[in-house]
């Protein structure tokens, strides 16, 4: 118990200490956007510390932190639909190649179609309601999970299939023990990829269909021609993302890849 809570916290260290690059990044960015600032004005590009301090003004406000919040949950719920289906779907399609070729032309269609078409039909089918913005995240989201589950189990090794078939493993046992594992590599860079354009659908659906949220904060602050309110939001959305993300994504990304930790620098040495 004690070597494995070493080993969490162990690994809890090496992630927050990662994140040093990450604030070179965000510190870089931010001083491109003083540069973009300083070039053209307020009225184009508000400086970051304003947007920063307008953004926390709006995460002390109840009713502005109650759009944060609805917008994140219908966020997570299409994000978690599209998961769910993706997922089962493309283990489905990976195992079975009769499978993988009906569904091709599908996920092309679903793929070529742009988000604010699904948008626009969602509006008519639910109207201004939480379905159109859960809707057209589950639509935008499901296609690129389904494919990368699907590559996953077609790239696995069969040979481990075959000795583990040997010593007596089941369906099951090998599906968790192997396949799930091997997915896992290819899951969860999707994973990233689709929880931004969940969060980027549902702002989109939101200001589109007027169902409140961080959409409908900015539809107002673009009426008022609010660039310094409307760049704060934009803040906040991100920050509700990477809070996700790093919270949530992340985390059980690190208990499904802890065999990676033995090629890393701080891993086991050899």
């Amino acid at each position: 118990m004690a070597a494995a809570l070493l080993d969490r916290l162990g690994r809890l260290g090496r992630f927050l200490w990662s994140g040093w690059a990450g604030l070179t990044g965000l510190a870089l960015f931010a001083a491109l956007w003083q540069a973009g600032h300083e070039l053209y004005g307020d009225f184009i590009l508000s400086a970051p510390a304003a947007t920063v301090q307008a953004a926390a003004l709006i995460l002390t406000d109840p009713a502005s932190l109650l759009l944060v919040v609805e917008t994140v949950r219908r966020a997570a719920e299409g994000f978690l639909l599209a998961v769910a289906c993706g997922a089962a779907g493309g283990l489905a399609a990976g195992y079975s190649a009769a499978t993988m070729r009906v569904a091709r032309p599908i996920l092309t269609v679903l793929l070529g179609v742009p988000p604010i078409a699904w948008i626009v039909l969602a509006m008519i089918w639910f109207g201004s309601s939480d379905g159109t913005v859960t809707t057209t995240v589950v639509v935008a989201a499901t296609p690129m999970i389904f494919l990368g589950v699907a590559e996953g189990v077609m790239s696995r090794d069969r040979k481990l299939d075959d000795m583990a078939r040997a010593f007596g493993a089941g369906p099951v046992q090998r599906l968790r023990t192997l396949g799930l594992r091997h997915v896992s590599a290819y899951l969860f860079p999707v994973l990233t990829v689709a929880l931004g354009t969940a969060f980027k659908v549902a702002v989109m659906a939101e200001l589109l269909a007027n169902t409140g949220g961080i959409g409908g904060a900015l539809a107002m602050a673009r009426a008022n021609l609010d660039v310094t309110t409307a760049l704060a939001w934009v803040l906040v959305a991100v920050g509700g993302l990477i809070a996700v993300e790093y919270l949530v994504v992340h985390p059980v990304r690190a208990e499904f890849e802890r065999w990676r930790e033995a090629s890393r620098p701080w891993g086991v040495k050899r």
